[in-house]
């Protein structure tokens, strides 16, 4: 992109340079109009931000810039109203919006892209979009963080039975299981945090690489943007969509953790498992087998990760090896930017609702967290207490799990006579150290499974995702 010109007969900005129009299936190819559109209000509202460092700079009067920003809010009403003529023969939403300022306020409307290029103009609404996304985005997170919550509040004393390998492992908590989600999208409000503090730097004044040619007052206009300030490299300003990349990649993780959670409660779903019901709500029903009930919902918050993953790929693929500084590969950006936030939008809408309609069958889970040797760790643990080397213990337990397996009994069913076979340790205390509540109750440290570690943890994650991480 460079700088227009107003030529007659072409209708391009840029096209005084050119003795024939563009071909029809060029025009097509190269425009961005039909997904950059949604840039408008950012473009407006950087547009009148310069006209004002126009101003402070000496190169328009004060009637001049009114008549820019009288222009500007005509401009935007026909936006928001439906009513404006998009041409695609203009390119993007930056010329659109400047010809048609043009068409409306006079020759005045000429001056406002002195100093100017569509390079750094872009770079602009990109960042003032991603800002104004950020914000929406934390406010979606804490709300389904309180979901979560909400459901673990209800269930906090619920037993569960925990898995590696997708093989039970020991019981756990339905809280503690629900409020290992909560910190991990505290993390995600974490780094899209992060990413916002290097999306809100000014991009404004670089122009096309080099930099204004005029006097304009970056600090200044930076602050009249919000900004933290202005950028300190014109060609990096222009050239880098890095703030763009770090978005997509903390999307990418924030997808992952969806879809993990999702996965979670889809297997849980399951009559195999039956630890939780859908609600008619979110669930869907199969065309041929009557008795189904599906959860899509939970799928297609599984199943959208992968566009996330796919977007941040397109771009960190479409910036690599490209020379300094612009080169329209950069304009490829835009769709994977975009989408991204929609399908984060979306999934972040029926997150929550889904969550809180939820019912778990707290019955059955904590049958499930008591069986198949659930608590063989804890007869380990035992055996650790009385004296014995772990490796030791472990290999004890191993044996007397295959005895009950071999007996059809759980170890909570086999009696002290046959226990003590295989550890003279082993004493009348032993039952009680191999209950589901024990196992809970022994897991008291800091970030374990125990009812009060839980309860801590509860109320220090309801007093967290209340904070802005951005403070």
């Amino acid at each position: 992109m460079t700088d227009p010109g107003s030529p007659p007969g072409s209708g391009k900005p840029w096209g005084g340079r050119f003795e024939a129009g563009a071909h029809p299936e060029a025009e097509a190819f190269t425009s961005s109009l039909a997904f950059d559109r949604r840039l408008w209000p950012h473009d407006i509202r950087g547009s009148a931000a310069w006209a004002r460092a126009l101003e402070r700079a000496g190169l328009i009067d004060g009637g001049e810039r009114a008549a820019i920003d009288k222009g500007l809010e005509a401009v935007r009403a026909e936006l928001e109203s439906g009513r404006f003529a998009f041409r695609r023969e203009l390119e993007d939403i930056h010329m659109n919006i400047e010809r048609r300022l043009i068409e409306l306020a006079g020759a005045v409307g000429g001056k406002l892209h002195t100093g100017r290029s569509r390079n750094d103009q872009i770079a602009l609404d990109e960042r003032l979009y991603l800002r104004d996304v950020l914000g929406s985005l934390d406010a979606a997170l804490a709300a389904a963080q309180s979901a979560l919550l909400d459901q673990a509040e209800r269930h906090r004393e619920a037993a569960m039975p925990g898995y590696t390998h997708l093989q039970r492992a020991q019981p756990v908590l339905l809280a503690h299981h629900l409020l290992a989600y909560v910190c991990m999208l505290d993390r995600d409000r974490e780094r899209f945090a992060d990413c916002g503090r290097r999306v809100n730097v000014l991009p404004l004044g670089s122009a096309a690489l080099a930099g204004a040619a005029f006097t304009i007052d970056r600090e200044t206009l930076a602050r009249d943007l919000g900004f933290a300030g202005p950028s300190s490299n014109s060609m990096d300003a222009v050239a880098d969509r890095d703030y763009v990349i770090e978005f997509l990649a903390a999307a990418a993780v924030l997808g992952m953790h969806c879809s993990r959670l999702a996965a979670d409660l889809a297997l849980w779903a399951t009559a195999e498992f039956g630890f939780v019901e859908f609600s008619d709500a979110f669930a869907t029903g199969s065309s041929i087998m009557p008795q189904k009930k599906n959860p899509d919902v939970a799928e297609l918050i599984r199943g959208k990760t992968g566009r996330l993953y796919g977007n941040l790929v397109a771009v960190l693929t479409t910036m690599k090896g490209l020379p300094l500084t612009y080169n329209s590969d950069m304009q490829e950006d835009k769709e994977p930017l975009f989408d991204t936030v929609d399908t984060l939008e979306a999934v972040l809408r029926v997150l929550p609702p889904m969550l809180a309609s939820l019912s778990f069958r707290v019955d059955r889970m904590r049958e499930a967290a008591g069986a198949f040797y659930s608590t063989a760790t804890d007869l380990a643990d035992y055996l650790v207490r009385k004296g014995l080397p772990f490796r030791e213990a472990h290999e004890i337990v191993g044996r007397t799990v295959r005895y009950g397996i071999d007996k059809g009994k759980e170890l909570g069913e086999l009696s002290l006579e046959e226990l003590r076979a295989f550890s003279p340790l082993i004493d009348k205390d032993v039952h009680a150290a191999l209950t589901v509540e024990a196992s809970l109750r022994a897991r008291a440290v800091t970030g374990g499974t125990a009812p009060e570690a839980v309860a801590r943890e509860l109320a220090q994650a309801r007093k967290r995702i209340a904070k802005d991480p951005q403070r």
